[in-house]
């Protein structure tokens, strides 16, 4: 039986919204990607590992947001040694410095820079946190200061002072089998609300014995509500958020609701910050791509970017065709003006 309350509309097949950014091949795995859109809004990177979360990182860009791609772009010979799942983001620090980072990690964490827009960049090394992957989101919150949350098992929380070089100690925030018997909570992504006074955390639920789960701070971070259980029509693994400029919220993310028609597959979900606070179904579902993978759940961990025009890029890796290749890196282009329609 279907549990979703909501439509979804169905655009995976419609080719001409799809740009392959790398192709999977017979011997090589293109795996999970995040991407960035510089400031300019034209100028989009994106990082990805080769195989399912490495050992090597990718690293490419796109002048044109996102319709073309480079070819691998050089970097440090040790970004070969880089492990699960590379996450890339921009900040510009406390004093007033742009950075972009690349970080990476199984066991020791490591993040790399770059001073230069993206142009050359530092070796990857040890910023000092222990983790399974890195940072899945990291947010500014007052004082200047980063908030970064990631997992081991658990859902982690750092503070950075001076733009993202370092990061404090960890401290845990929602504690596996903590608040549900057998909850493995993990993927963490953090979206603060329009009024800027809350910040919501919510966490893909790995023991698939519960919906993904959902938390909330009033404090920038510094404490945190019990997590509770999110609707059907949200469950899934690597959330990815952004608001629309008509102040509507979009996630995309690998839908692993039971009985879902579209389980397994990349989706969106398309509602508004108070349907994720107040835990109601939302506005409607988008089923961006199909996975061609015999194991089905093998896809999502996206990238999210926003165009001035209102286009919204969800980038992924995933079996994109029946046949020999295996995973791609692949972006879906959309506005929600077209689909409301629908």
């Amino acid at each position: 039986m279907n549990t979703l309350r909501i439509p979804t509309i169905d655009v995976s097949e419609e080719i001409e919204r799809h740009v392959i950014i790398s192709q999977g091949t017979p011997d090589e795995y293109q795996g999970h990607p995040t991407t960035l859109l510089m400031p300019d809004t034209t100028t989009m990177f994106c990082v990805y590992p080769l195989g399912h979360g490495g050992p090597a990182v990718v690293l490419r860009r796109s002048e044109d947001a996102g319709l073309t791609w480079s070819a691998p772009l050089p970097v440090p010979d040790n970004w070969a040694t880089a492990n699960n799942c590379p996450a890339i983001f921009r900040f510009v620090g406390p004093d007033s410095i742009e950075r972009l980072f690349v970080y990476e990690g199984n066991g020791d964490m490591r993040q790399a820079m770059s001073l230069d827009q993206g142009r050359t960049w530092t070796p990857f090394e040890p910023n000092g946190l222990k983790t399974v992957m890195p940072f899945t989101s990291i947010i500014p919150i007052e004082g200047r200061r980063l908030l970064g949350v990631w997992s081991r098992h658990s859902t982690l929380q750092s503070i950075s002072f001076d733009g993202g070089e370092t990061w404090e100690p960890e401290q845990m925030i929602c504690q596996e089998d903590k608040v549900f018997e057998g909850c493995m909570p993990c993927e963490p992504a953090l979206i603060r609300s329009p009024d800027g006074n809350q910040i919501a955390c919510i966490m893909r639920e790995n023991s698939r014995r519960y919906q993904s789960l959902i938390q909330f701070s009033e404090d920038e971070g510094t404490t945190w509500s019990d997590p509770v259980e999110t609707v059907p029509a949200l469950t899934g693994d690597r959330h990815q958020l952004r608001y629309t400029y008509d102040g509507r919220l979009v996630l995309c993310f690998r839908d692993m609701a039971a009985d879902s028609p579209t389980h397994g597959h990349f989706v969106a979900w398309i509602g508004t910050y108070d349907d994720l606070a107040q835990g109601r179904d939302g506005q409607y579902r988008i089923k961006l791509l199909h996975s061609h993978a015999e194991r089905l759940f093998d896809c999502g961990y996206p990238g999210l970017e926003l165009l001035q025009d209102d286009t919204l890029i969800a980038t992924t890796y995933i079996k994109y065709r029946p046949g020999p290749e295996k995973h791609s890196v692949v972006s879906v282009r959309f506005t929600l003006e077209e689909l409301d329609g629908r």
